[in-house]
């Protein structure tokens, strides 16, 4: 195995001192510009890297950020949310030369623990945090520990930033459910969040569907604890009773967003005495294993029943008939969460950004439910 190249290997090839590399190679004082930029040309012909361990020691940053996922593992491989998030994250990060550290967790528990192991070791400069809970430990340990993070989906409200209040993660809160549930939990200010319009997205969809002349509406919800599960279950209850719905007539049920959940869910209320006439699925592959529920049960999608899909993707276009779906730019969700991390890791105060809100795009899966339901 080849030996990794050392700061005295570039100063021999380059001539210097091994100061004048430690110098250049570290933004500092104290070489000329032509033999700064020689060293530099010098350490990349060798494949010089710095060493992340040392300059976490040395109190310099290490150059990645974290991202952790508690998400059931069966869960990811099929849902393409996470896929464009990353791919947005990623293509910021890559311009900006840091790295993703990524990791995938059983439960809230674990993330916890890997955001202390980071802290103590120093791995990373700052976490991106995905899907806030309706009682999220998160925060406040983030805001003990004085790590710098941004919280992706948080709800769309007025909100600004506030300079990070330092600590040193000391008698930091366990990471434990809250025991008082809650709507939903603003990070604190000394954190930066993207916030999404679930709520929004939500009366999109129900307004859409009541207009076609559908009464019987199922929200295929994804994990009950997920603070966004919660808005949009909330969204769905505000403006049924807002058209004369009650709950008997319009409701959500929840899954883990696997295919074999959406399925079983939608086999279940479609064997009820009076169906609904309309679903709607909180993820592309639970709406496309819906259909294929639909159609194993002789029941033609859009003629007896409409089906509507929370995230636009090559499923909804490919699938027969199209899935009409909530279009938004997933990638661009994750740009905004990697650009707001690295300005606050440049000094910027932790602020909010607000993505794009959803737009509904009928296609062929959505039609007026038939005369005598």
């Amino acid at each position: 195995m080849a030996r990794r190249p050392t700061i005295k290997d570039i100063a021999r090839q380059a001539g210097v001192s091994e100061s004048a590399v430690s110098f250049a190679l570290n933004d500092r004082p104290g070489v000329s510009q032509d033999t700064r930029a020689r060293i530099r040309r010098v350490a990349e012909e060798l494949g010089w890297q710095p060493n992340s361990a040392a300059r976490a020691l040395s109190g310099e940053r290490s150059g990645a950020v974290g991202l952790v996922l508690a998400r059931p593992a069966h869960t990811l491989g099929v849902e393409s949310f996470f896929l464009q998030l990353v791919s947005g994250i990623q293509e910021v990060l890559s311009a900006a030369r840091t790295a993703l550290l990524f990791q995938v967790v059983e439960d809230i528990d674990a993330e916890c623990a890997v955001y202390r192991r980071w802290w103590a070791e120093r791995r990373v400069d700052g976490v991106l945090v995905v899907d806030p809970r309706t009682s999220d430990p998160r925060p406040a340990l983030l805001e003990g520990l004085a790590l710098p993070a941004v919280t992706i989906g948080e709800a769309l409200s007025p909100a600004g930033g506030a300079a990070a209040r330092p600590g040193d993660g000391r008698g930091a809160p366990a990471c434990s459910p809250a025991p008082s549930p809650a709507p939903s939990v603003t990070p604190p200010a000394t954190l930066s969040s993207v916030r999404a319009d679930d709520a929004g997205a939500m009366a999109q969809v129900l307004e859409h569907l009541y207009g076609l002349g559908h009464r019987r509406i199922v929200h295929i919800a994804g994990l009950p604890g997920l603070a966004h599960t919660v808005r949009r279950m909330e969204s769905l209850r505000t403006e049924a009773a807002r058209r004369g719905l009650g709950p008997d007539q319009v409701r959500s049920v929840v899954t883990d967003y696997s295919d074999a959940e959406g399925a079983a869910a939608t086999r279940r209320v479609l064997a009820e005495p009076d169906p609904p006439t309309a679903l709607v699925y909180d993820n592309d592959v639970m709406a496309v294993a819906g259909s294929a529920v639909a159609a194993e049960l002789g029941i033609p999608v859009p003629g007896r029943l409409s089906i509507v899909a929370w995230d636009d993707s090559a499923l909804c276009r490919v699938t027969h008939p199209r899935l009409t779906a909530l279009v938004r730019d997933t990638a661009g969700f994750g740009r905004l969460a990697a650009e707001e991390l690295l300005a606050v890791l440049a000094g910027s105060p932790p602020g909010v950004r607000i993505s794009e809100r959803p737009r509904l795009e009928p296609r062929e899966s959505t039609a007026p439910p038939p005369a005598h339901t």
